[in-house]
């Protein structure tokens, strides 16, 4: 699959494995890279004054004096400035050797209006800040507003993290190579790559499924085969029943936003479980969904036992403290007293039943960790994941991508890290970064929103980490595709023609 994301050093083995594989050498690779990067060049700016190409002393410096020859080749005025020299008897040095354009120092690196640059410095292949004349080069450019083309990350973003090192260019357009990279991806990172084109230079899919790969951008390709679809004979009763246990009466939407939203993408059936003073608010906004009092733990025991409801959503509106931990604690343990018939399939704790855990998160994890504990889905935005992991947040040293896997693995739940570049993260390892996040989503509510659309895919049957994988997507194509003026309410409505389109892709339907 093409949405497999490789850290820059799971890159290095892909091009590795392919030259041993033969007859590709290395200098095969970089020229298709170099050729692919200087169509792109020709495509897009046609009428570019001039294109300075700067050149690092590695790899990506080598796709850039291909991408020069090209250029100069079909008449496009054409510099190269260098950052050094290639290794000798490198396909670096060989690339350079057969480019006709003798290079400048990257230090008196020069430009003028109209042109536009090509960054070769160094890619994703950077692991310290970028300094000296290369971060001279990042601020002429910038001050000039030239058009950048980035060969496979824009220099100064870590393709591991999407961490600015120092100083990063602004690309208009990345072109990468095989697959992307976390840093494509990951924020701020993603905001300097511009579009993003990945270009075929010959690495197979036998050669990249030799890899151990755990990270993908999260994408219908990673979950549609597990998304549910009803049988021709499916009634509410095996479409699966969700429960959403709602706040007091000054505290009541958040868990009909999430009720709304379980029901829309499939669940049979939907109850808002409200304590006995919010009842008569509940009652006056719900039609199709259900409604129950649950007051206790014997409230919510009855429930399960007569209705056997698959999945819970806990937090939205909830209230923190001591009355959310023993809803919490005393749904994950549930399954030891209950036969198979009324054991629950999925959780789903969101906003206060996270934060009513901050004091003591270890009690949360280890009632997790019991064999039959349901699958957990946990949902934090940074406030909340620095509440519950303090250690984790704390350290600066680690990308989104890995706290969200060290949380995961703390936690024995699937963490969904909430953000523009939500990753979605289980304690095998397994981790998906979202791309389509929408600014339109940034409202209240969006995130009960999101908690019911998980809840109703796990009623249904969906594994949790493909489930949470596949709610954060459609919940941002709804999102996306709404636009401006977005509420939380809109959203239960704006998902029915994303999960139309599921659906139709899922069956294979016109």
């Amino acid at each position: 699959m093409s949405n497999e994301l490789h850290s820059p050093a799971e890159m290095s083995e892909a091009d590795r494995l392919t030259i041993a594989a033969g007859p590709t050498h290395g200098i095969d690779l970089m020229r298709r890279a170099g050729e692919a990067v200087a169509a792109v060049v020709l495509k897009r700016y046609p009428a570019a004054t001039h294109v300075h190409v700067l050149c690092g002393p590695g790899n990506n410096g080598g796709d850039g004096y291909i991408v020069a020859r090209i250029l100069a080749g079909s008449g496009v005025g054409t510099t190269i400035w260098a950052s050094g020299t290639p290794r000798p008897e490198s396909d670096a040095a060989l690339a350079a050797a057969q480019c006709p354009v003798k290079p400048r120092p990257l230090s008196d690196f020069a430009a003028e209006a109209g042109s536009i640059v090509v960054d070769a410095l160094y890619g994703a292949g950077l692991s310290k800040p970028l300094s000296g004349d290369a971060a001279k080069a990042v601020d002429t450019a910038t001050a000039l507003r030239l058009p950048v083309v980035a060969v496979d990350l824009p220099s100064g973003v870590s393709g591991a993290s999407g961490e600015i090192l120092g100083k990063a260019f602004r690309a208009e357009v990345t072109v990468t190579f095989a697959r992307k990279k976390p840093g494509h991806l990951l924020l701020p990172g993603r905001e300097r790559c511009g579009e993003i084109v990945l270009a075929d230079i010959g690495i197979g899919d036998g050669i990249i499924a030799q890899l151990t790969v755990s990270t993908f951008e999260n994408v219908p390709d990673l979950w549609l085969r597990e998304f549910p679809v009803p049988a021709v004979d499916a009634h509410k009763y095996n479409r699966g029943h969700v429960g959403v246990f709602s706040g007091g009466p000054s505290a009541t939407g958040a868990a009909r936003l999430s009720a709304l939203a379980a029901a829309r993408c499939g669940a049979g059936a939907v109850t808002v479980l409200s304590p006995a003073n919010a009842m008569q608010v509940n009652a006056a906004h719900l039609t199709s969904i259900m409604l129950r009092k649950a007051d206790d733990s014997v409230d919510i025991d009855s429930f399960i036992g007569e209705r056997r409801p698959s999945a819970f959503v806990l937090g939205p509106g909830f209230g923190v403290g001591e009355k959310t931990r023993k809803f919490a604690l005393a749904l994950l343990t549930s399954g030891e007293q209950r036969d198979t018939s009324t054991r629950i399939d999925g959780l789903v704790f969101d906003a206060d039943a996270i934060t009513s855990f901050r004091e003591a998160p270890d009690v949360l994890f280890q009632a997790s960790r019991q064999p039959d504990a349901p699958a957990l889905v946990m949902t934090p935005h940074d406030g909340e994941f620095a509440r519950l992991f303090p250690g984790i947040a704390d350290d600066v040293a680690t990308s989104k991508l890995a706290r969200a896997r060290l949380a995961a693995a703390r936690a024995n739940a699937i963490i969904v890290y909430k953000g523009a570049d939500t990753v979605i993260a289980a304690p095998n390892g397994l981790a998906a970064i979202n791309s389509n996040g929408a600014a339109w989503l940034a409202t209240a509510g969006s995130g009960d929103v999101l908690s019911g659309i998980i809840a109703g895919l796990l009623a249904q049957g969906m594994p949790a980490f493909e489930a949470a994988c596949a709610a954060v997507w459609i919940h941002a194509e709804a999102g996306s595709r709404f636009g401006p003026g977005l509420i939380a309410e809109d959203l239960p409505r704006a998902l029915v023609p994303v999960l139309r389109e599921l659906v139709e892709a899922r069956t294979g339907a016109p």
